[in-house]
């Protein structure tokens, strides 16, 4: 019996989670939770990175006492595509960005005019956004940041953490694959590509694979709570491919949709498919457990709703997710519809407006109050997965079932039984805390209690509960889509 400690950081919060691991069944329970956000400054916005890390500590602290004292490991994952910069002493130069800063607005463009955008993309394989790092770090060289002059290291934000907890500077497979700076094909970073776009090329760490041991907890962490030398961790640190490595799949060919602030749709290869029907389809390789590469597209997801759920908030109209939910489930069907992935959807704002007004613009009926945007937001969520799914079958050739739903959104019963409607495929939900599941697995295999992602995903299969909904034929799914894909005709990257 071991025990372990997995840290999940998402967009809304942080999360700390105590794993105990029989060799048949690994116990995952939730022991420390915590706001996340980004903090405004001067027009910008920052993750709080030094409260973040008191969290993470704290969470550690209580997974140790519930324990007894003895923990095998500890790891972060973290969203991917941000990061923090350091002097060569190994100290913070400034607070990293929030993805969602204006800072890269324009950039693509920028970066479009040295490198051809088809060079970008077959150097990397990774779907143009303009959150991507390859664009935040551009700004910093368009506007002749001080900083970046002086930084001699670049974390992840996952790694960051972990060489404060006390692993060494390095970055994981996973989280570097979903920078647009590194190259899958020669499994190492685009240097490039980096230097045509006057990116430094001496602040990239060397990478290591998911589960790698990367060193031991801190003295000085050791002596503020008790602790042993326990082992730090490189799980698969980017939350989205912990999540997919808890998918509780049995074949091969199905499609995931680790649902939460963002929808990751995709599927799971055993090389990075990077060609100009990918490229025209805007698809992502970014890496998995066990060499795999997670295929996949980003989706909007939940932010869509969280926004929403925020203003209403503020406005004094509050709302739980669930109340949101009932007043979706009552509200008629088949009403108007959004593209997800518009730019304006994508900062945060006055999201029901910006909803209405996307609308209004389409040509479609605009929806008033709670539940009529919430149900275009479901539907056109739902839509947009039919719409993936699609293009990943069209792009690898054969048929991908069932669709695995994983994450918060596994929770939804309302999205998880649309989204089994609209693509007319049996939809399996759960676990809802894969993200941690994965994180702890890896944890396991790094220590040599598992030995491959099969094995994983036998543990997950034993230790979970999941839901099974199947497609009800209703031809109305059909019009709707009808009506829907027109609406991504005007988005370039639809």
């Amino acid at each position: 019996m071991i025990s372990l400690c997995a840290v999940d950081l998402g967009a809304e919060s942080g999360r700390c989670f105590l794993g105990t691991f029989d060799g048949v069944r690994m116990e995952c329970r939730e022991v420390h939770r915590f706001p996340n956000g980004p903090v405004k400054i001067l027009g910008s916005l920052y993750w709080d990175v030094l409260r973040l890390f008191g969290e993470i500590k704290e969470g550690l602290r209580r997974c140790a006492v519930e324990a007894g004292g003895e923990l095998s490991g500890v790891a972060v994952d973290t969203w991917g595509v941000d990061f923090a910069l350091l002097d060569r002493r190994g100290s913070l130069l400034e607070n990293p960005y929030h993805y969602r800063d204006r800072r890269t607005e324009g950039m693509m463009e920028v970066a479009f005019r040295r490198v051809l955008r088809e060079e970008i993309y077959f150097h990397t394989g990774i779907q143009f956004m303009p959150i991507n790092t390859l664009y935040q770090l551009l700004s910093m060289v368009v506007a002749q940041a001080p900083v970046l002059e002086v930084a001699a290291t670049l974390l992840m934000m996952p790694n960051l953490f972990s060489f404060w907890l006390g692993g060494e500077a390095v970055c994981e497979f996973t989280d570097a694959t979903t920078t647009q700076c590194f190259n899958p094909r020669i499994g190492g970073w685009a240097f490039n590509l980096l230097e045509r776009l006057g990116i430094p090329t001496h602040i990239w760490p060397a990478v290591v694979p998911p589960g790698t041991v990367v060193g031991i907890l801190r003295e000085e962490i050791q002596e503020e709570f008790g602790l042993g030398p326990i082992p730090v961790i490189a799980t698969a640190s980017h939350d989205t491919a912990s999540a997919v490595a808890a998918v509780p799949a049995e074949s091969e060919r199905f499609a995931y949709i680790s649902s939460g602030t963002w929808s990751l749709v995709g599927t799971e290869v055993s090389a990075p498919v990077i060609t100009e029907q990918s490229l025209a389809l805007n698809f992502t390789n970014e890496g998995g457990v066990g060499g795999r590469f997670r295929l996949l597209r980003n989706v909007m997801g939940l932010w869509l709703l969280q926004e929403c759920r925020r203003l209403w908030t503020q406005r004094g109209d509050v709302l739980s997710y669930e109340d949101l939910m009932a007043l979706a489930e009552a509200t008629p069907p088949f009403g108007p519809l959004i593209d997800p992935d518009r730019e304006e959807f994508l900062r945060p704002g006055d999201m029901p407006s910006q909803i209405q007004g996307f609308c209004a613009r389409t040509g479609q009926i605009v929806p008033q109050g709670e539940g009529e945007v919430v149900r275009c937001i479901l539907e056109s969520l739902a839509l947009k997965y039919r719409w993936v799914v699609e293009q990943l079958e069209h792009l690898l050739g054969y048929r991908l079932t069932p669709i695995h739903v994983v994450g918060g959104g596994a929770r939804n019963r309302l999205l998880c039984q649309m989204t089994a409607d609209a693509t007319g495929k049996p939809v399996i939900a759960g676990p809802a805390e894969a993200t941690a599941m994965g994180n702890l697995l890896v944890q396991a295999m790094a220590l040599g209690h598992l030995n491959s992602l099969e094995e994983i995903r036998e543990v997950v299969r034993a230790s979970s509960d999941r839901a099974v909904y199947e497609p009800r034929p209703d031809g109305r799914w059909d019009e709707a889509y009808a009506r829907f894909v027109p609406l991504l005709a005007s988005h370039p990257e639809g």
